[in-house]
């Protein structure tokens, strides 16, 4: 992992599409903003882990030879 200091209104680029910005610090808490291509999907860590999870209950869910009698 690459950890960088950055103050309020600096920028790190990951690549030559994506810029994450420090908007605001206020104690704890940072405000960061995210410039992507719309072609680039951008989630909380949670919300991403909560997807993966979701997709990999319905992989184990699904019945295969019912799919393969319907092909």
């Amino acid at each position: 992992m690459l950890a960088l200091s950055r103050k309020q209104g600096e920028s790190i680029m990951i690549g030559n599409d994506i810029e994450i910005s420090i908007l605001e610090i206020k104690g704890e808490q940072i405000k960061i903003g995210i410039s992507a291509p719309k072609s680039v999907p951008v989630y909380r860590k949670e919300i991403y882990t909560q997807i993966q999870e979701a997709n990999k209950e319905t992989v184990n869910s699904l019945d295969i030879e019912s799919l393969k009698k319907l092909l």
